[in-house]
């Protein structure tokens, strides 16, 4: 009996481990949190696909003028009849505006008057530079904050006061009397970098550090300061008792916990990005989503104009669910919070 119960202890202490009953409502609340940002993402791509259509109806004048490319195109009567069929605007409003979101739901985003095609090409030939250039740019923004966080963060006082001091410069600093600077030292000076257009990496730095410096002026800040806060904490004390270096305490457990407040600030930060893109495209003679959105606006050309802010809302909340997501990964304390 004894060497019975002894071997079925054996085998339960060396079987697989059962998940703890507290994990699956932990997991639950994760996925409801995801569905909740879900549902809020829904609801702000309908507040702006509704903002954007009450816009255009509006505004003074003939909607249809609009669409074709407002006062300045001259368009003639057919061009109005047609343009009047193609969106029903001889139909009630509450019609029109079923209709307007039954397109969208289908992709049907209009046809651009100035580009001569449909929204929906001008959006998919823009939008893989403008990806480039702000995802490029946000891990830029990183870069330069964590490192400059690691250099400076508790160095001495001075070393500290210099690095705080640069990044509420950075973060001060206007994108496009940015951009000239970097285009009057590097580009026109220099000549190291393109001055405008330019294609693969060489072609990025410029507009990169355009964006990103003073995106890492904030991301740096938020940073510097839960830094701080953490290399006060015991296990930071216990980490160097044991031996362990000042970058490996820094790097090992100092840094993930300082970069939690910035990674909320991702989602924000990449907004910013894309809306600075319009800026820093037309600055730098780039395609993008930036260029063709202030093409759009200069041009009177609403179907484009509309379509680019609907794409850039939707990133804009896709971006925030990722980040939202990215944070319960990152922060062990959220992981653990429900069990």
């Amino acid at each position: 009996m004894t060497q019975s119960a002894a071997a079925g202890q054996i085998l339960v202490e060396d079987g697989p481990d059962i998940p703890e009953p507290a994990a699956v409502p932990s997991r639950r609340r994760r996925v409801g949190r995801v569905l909740q940002d879900v549902i809020g993402g829904v609801i702000v791509l309908w507040g702006a696909a509704t903002l954007t259509f009450l816009a255009v109806h509006l505004m003074p004048g003939n909607p249809a003028v609009s669409y074709a490319g407002g006062v300045a195109s001259h368009p003639s009567k057919s061009v109005l009849a047609a343009i009047i069929k193609e969106y029903g605007l001889d139909r009630p409003v509450i019609v029109q505006y079923l209709v307007y979101l039954s397109n969208l739901l289908h992709g049907n985003l209009g046809y651009s008057v100035s580009e001569q095609m449909p929204v929906s090409q001008v959006i998919a030939l823009n939008v893989g530079p403008t990806a480039e250039l702000t995802l490029g740019s946000l891990v830029l923004a990183w870069v330069l904050a964590v490192v400059w966080s690691l250099l400076t963060v508790r160095r001495g006082r001075i070393i500290s006061s210099i690095g705080s001091g640069l990044e509420v410069l950075a973060a001060s600093l206007p994108q496009y009397w940015l951009g000239i600077i970097l285009l009057e030292v590097f580009a026109f000076h220099l000549g190291i970098f393109p001055a405008t257009g330019g294609s693969g990496l060489q072609g990025l730095v410029l507009p990169c550090f355009t964006l990103a410096i003073p995106i890492a002026g904030f991301l740096g800040q938020v940073t510097r300061e839960e830094f701080e806060s953490a290399l006060e904490q015991p296990y930071i004390t216990s980490a160097k008792a044991r031996g362990m270096s000042d970058w490996g305490v820094r790097l090992r457990h100092a840094l993930r916990h300082a970069v939690l407040p910035g990674v909320t600030l991702s989602g924000w930060a990449l907004g910013s990005l894309i809306s600075g893109a319009v800026i820093v495209e037309s600055l730098f003679s780039r395609n993008g989503l930036g260029n063709a959105l202030l093409q759009g606006v200069t041009q009177q050309d609403m179907p484009l104009t509309i379509g680019v802010v609907l794409i850039v809302a939707v990133v804009y909340v896709v971006a925030t669910i990722l980040v939202d997501i990215l944070y319960q990964v990152v922060d062990p304390r959220l992981r653990s919070a429900g069990q």
